[in-house]
């Protein structure tokens, strides 16, 4: 195993130990905190082990931190004018 795998691992381990920790702000402070370190190390690993893995744990990352996803997807289909018209 690579150095980048087993920090994956380990992100994904504390990913799920800090969602199980109760805290006043809905683990927003974590997710910042997670996305910070998880971006350079989803480059790293996607560079040592390649596109495939590098886009499954993309996708795994992003299932664990969906509302820090789903929140930047509304927030995009708003600024581009994608969203439901309220015309009436």
């Amino acid at each position: 195993m690579t150095a980048p795998l087993i920090l994956t691992c380990l992100w994904f381990i504390s990913a799920n130990v800090i969602a199980m920790l109760p805290t006043r702000d809905h683990h927003w402070r974590a997710a910042y905190i997670l996305i910070g370190v998880g971006i350079p190390l989803l480059g790293w690993l996607t560079w040592e082990q390649g596109p495939i893995l590098g886009l499954l744990v993309l996708a795994a990352g992003a299932s664990i931190l969906r509302w820090p996803v789903i929140f930047l997807w509304r927030r995009m289909r708003r600024l581009l004018g994608w969203g439901p018209s309220h015309h009436g």
